[in-house]
């Protein structure tokens, strides 16, 4: 027997054996092997003498398997009684639809409202422009690169509340409520604060465009897996809330209005500009005094953020970028200011910071100077490049 004809022979035996094994009646499974069995007058040339009979062994076997399995298969049970198909499940997952967010397109636009086909609603009258949205992103991979990627598409949004004068949410309070909106929004446009307002009707107004760099997140700091950003004035979108917080406030200080349009403006922003969910943040999470190094400088929205309202990840589960990649650091009244969700925010990024810190075999201390160091680096060429834009 030449080597092609033994190689055959034993693949052939092989899948007589493997297609025998699955049958679980002993009946059925010896007449398939005397089906399969060789005419005893053939010469001992192989247990198969053509790739057609293989062929045909496979397509018997196959529909024997068909047919027999499923009247078989509640007989079939595992060692601990629960019943088990009696044929292998594929090694291939079925097919199942992948549910897509939908499209959202601008359904129409004038000098005073823009609608969507998700339901959103802006109201134009009151924007104005700055200047060009222009920053650098630091990658993450290479941060010690101060050179940076220079961009002009929103890599993100801080949420923000406005702190101003609050009114009953009374049907009796219409005047005023009315009257205190309207002195917001001209106040936040005079100081060009942020690219959109959602007033305490749910009303959205548009503030600074949003090719337009607004004045609402000061010396921040956020990044992603890729990317490191500072100064989000510029890399950030600002959306204000009409409300108040106060310090550890748990609870959401807006009203069902406020919540179904911020929604709609998230889902419009994320799609339109490709933001990832996890670049969807609050102004205390991304606040920092860039000149004692502490987190905490700004607390709105410390612990009472409703992400999941707004179809967002909880992002309080992250650690704070501020204090695990630039090494800021928090005093003992911060736990009382931010809140229990913000506070385990800073205790995470503490940690990834203290194995980093052991992974390069440093002190802690040491290693968080180095941070500290490599921040104000970035920084000044941050602020370099915008007083180069500036001239």
């Amino acid at each position: 027997m030449t080597n092609q004809k033994r190689k055959e022979s034993v693949t052939s035996y092989l899948l007589v054996e493997w297609f025998a094994g699955q049958i679980p009646s002993q009946l059925l499974r010896l007449r398939f092997l005397q089906a399969m069995a060789p005419p005893e007058h053939h010469p001992p040339r192989g247990f198969y003498q053509s790739s057609f009979q293989s062929w045909m062994l496979i397509s018997f076997a196959v529909a024997l398997l068909l047919f027999t399995a499923p009247a078989l298969a509640p007989r079939v049970r595992a060692a601990n009684g629960i019943p088990r198909p009696a044929v292998a499940a594929r090694p291939w997952p079925a097919t199942v639809p992948v549910e897509r967010t939908p499209e959202i397109w601008q359904v129409e636009r004038t000098d005073a409202f823009e609608t969507y086909s998700n339901g959103l609603r802006i109201d134009n009258r009151f924007s104005v422009a700055t200047r060009p949205r222009s920053y650098l992103a630091f990658s993450a991979a290479r941060p010690e690169d101060l050179h940076g990627e220079r961009r002009s598409v929103p890599a993100g949004i801080v949420f923000h509340t406005t702190e101003s004068l609050q009114a009953p949410f009374e049907a009796g309070q219409n005047s005023a409520l009315k009257r205190i909106g309207e002195s917001l929004l001209m106040y936040v446009r005079n100081r060009r604060a942020y690219n959109f307002l959602i007033d305490r009707f749910g009303r959205i107004y548009r503030v600074v465009e949003e090719s337009d760099a607004a004045n609402h997140a000061g010396n921040s700091i956020w990044a992603d897996r890729e990317w490191l950003y500072l100064n989000l004035n510029q890399s950030f979108l600002g959306v204000a809330f009409e409300t108040q917080t106060s310090p550890g406030q748990a609870e959401t200080a807006v009203n069902p209005a406020q919540v179904r349009s911020a929604a709609l403006l998230t889902e419009m922003l994320r799609q339109r500009y490709g933001i990832p969910a996890g670049n969807c943040v609050t102004h205390a999470q991304v606040s920092v005094n860039a000149s004692n190094l502490r987190i905490g400088y700004h607390i709105d929205w410390a612990s009472s953020f409703p992400f999941d309202q707004l179809g967002l990840p909880d992002n309080y589960a992250l650690p704070l970028p501020a204090v695990a990649l630039f090494g800021f650091e928090y005093d003992a009244s911060f736990e009382h200011q931010a809140g229990a969700r913000l506070y385990q925010e800073a205790q995470l990024a503490e940690q990834v910071l203290r194995d980093r810190a052991a992974a390069a075999h440093l002190q802690v201390p040491v290693y968080r100077k180095a941070l500290q160091e490599r921040y104000r680096s970035q920084l000044a060429a941050v602020d370099a490049s915008r007083t180069e834009q500036e001239e």
